[in-house]
């Protein structure tokens, strides 16, 4: 398991806790359940190896409404572990044998997302040295060098124009300028971008890597450029060069299967209620689909096989008319920790709107601040706003926090629509304008059904 994955997972469950504080209200009995399931992924990497592939991962369903922050949590928790982790809809998978995408698939994403991952972290250690022959690249081009019979120069002219040139790039004297490149195409067409797409991933083909040592698939287009796009390009093709793929796919199989994150949404809709009939077969079906992925089994995956024994997979589903006594035995005994997480009320908006590092409010704030208004919100605008989006949501369809999204639009629809051309920097948002702006939808119950 690479060092950084390693560090990061060595977060106490505290800690883990107070670093989800930052951004999610509430909800402690989750974040301390996922806080103790990546601290003992770093435990199980301590002890000893004999007994270290008997212990699996303790997977959670969070069980709540929507808008309460399931998603973020498990979103959260994977950043915190440096972790590969997707995001699925259970809803969207068919058992095998009917029209739609296999359970299989969501393990062959998370390898790709990994790959990604682990290339991005690679191409960010050789950086310094694309950079470098990057530059050698442009300056040949920006300054061809001149050899030949019966080419005679002062010596140490031309590596003293060189070194000119150079300082130039650096200074930025050169950027606007064009040059002409000679790259590869990066697609041979868009029938085979189709053809390459998710169809034939599933079978571990890619035309596009098949046709790579053809003619065809290393076309070269010359295009021309400014000097700064240039100097960019050749330096992502530089480090592509540097970057061991093979390392790089060896790595990300191994953080897939040792720390990858899956997040199960929706896992209430494939709860089907024994003895129905009807579409409750094909969501018993996929049931028994995910069971092998979520008991261990080994996935067959582009970059190689991939044993699933221990993903973590976290599943949510607000249970409104299913229960997770619903789903297959086996599969309940596979999600063995389950967790009920609280419904919000006007005084988790309020910390909401103020408290997390990405509070809504500093969000708005921050994009008015790009024209130069000054946003601020006053202490009664921020409980008027909460209260509103409580009463909104006990009468309505309960959305929990993403209420305030759509009340916040709508609050700020006219500032932000005429920012630019507005006299007055320095907007300050009071209960009064809250209520001058969304009371008469608040008290047209009909209409704020469909706006707010």
């Amino acid at each position: 398991m690479p060092a950084s994955s390693v560090s990061s997972q060595g977060l106490t469950p505290r800690q883990v806790v107070a670093e989800l504080d930052r951004y999610i209200i509430g909800q402690k009995a989750a974040k301390r359940a996922v806080a103790i399931a990546l601290r003992n992924r770093w435990r199980r990497q301590k002890v000893d190896p004999s007994l270290r592939d008997e212990i699996v991962p303790k997977n959670i369903i969070l069980i709540g409404p929507t808008g309460v922050g399931k998603t973020e949590i498990a979103r959260r928790l994977a950043r915190l572990a440096e972790a590969p982790f997707i995001k699925v809809e259970a809803g969207k998978y068919t058992e095998v044998g009917y029209v739609g995408r296999d359970v299989d698939s969501m393990i062959r994403d998370l390898t790709a997302i990994a790959v990604q991952l682990v290339r991005d972290e690679a191409t960010e250690r050789v950086q310094g040295r694309a950079r470098d022959l990057a530059e050698e690249r442009l300056l040949d081009v920006l300054f061809p060098p001149v050899a030949g019979p019966g080419f005679s120069a002062t010596p140490g002219t031309s590596s003293e124009s060189r070194e000119k040139l150079r300082a130039m790039l650096h200074a930025g004297t050169l950027d606007g300028r064009e040059v002409e490149l000679d790259l590869p195409e990066r697609s041979p067409s868009q029938f085979f971008q189709l053809f390459s797409g998710a169809g034939m991933e599933e079978m571990g083909v890619n035309l596009g890597e098949m046709l790579g040592g053809t003619p065809f698939g290393k076309r070269m287009k010359r295009r021309r450029m400014p000097v700064p796009d240039a100097l960019d390009l050749l330096r992502q093709e530089e480090a592509g060069k540097l970057i061991d793929m093979d390392q790089v796919t060896r790595e990300a199989v191994q953080r897939t299967e040792q720390s990858g994150i899956v997040f199960i949404d929706e896992i209430d809709k494939i709860a089907g209620k024994e003895g129905a009939g009807g579409p409750d077969v094909s969501r018993e079906g996929v049931q028994r689909d995910l069971l092998p992925i979520v008991e261990g089994s080994t996935v067959t995956t582009k970059y190689g096989p991939v044993r699933t024994d221990h993903i973590l997979f976290i599943a949510s589903g607000a249970f409104h008319v299913a229960r997770p006594s619903d789903l297959i035995p086996e599969l309940q005994g596979r999600f063995p920790i389950r967790v009920e997480m609280d419904s919000l009320g006007s005084a988790d908006f309020v910390r909401i709107l103020t408290e997390p590092q990405n509070a809504l409010t500093r969000q708005y704030a921050a994009l008015l601040a790009t024209e130069g208004i000054e946003l601020s919100f006053a202490p009664d605008a921020v409980a008027e706003i909460a209260r509103i989006a409580q009463t909104i949501n006990d009468r309505t369809e309960n959305i929990g926090a993403r209420r305030l999204h759509t009340i916040l639009e709508r609050l700020l629809d006219e500032i932000a629509f005429d920012a630019d051309e507005r006299k007055d920097k320095r907007i300050a948002v009071d209960a009064g304008y809250v209520r001058a702006q969304l009371q008469p939808l608040v008290e047209d119950e009909d209409l704020s059904r469909y706006i707010l």
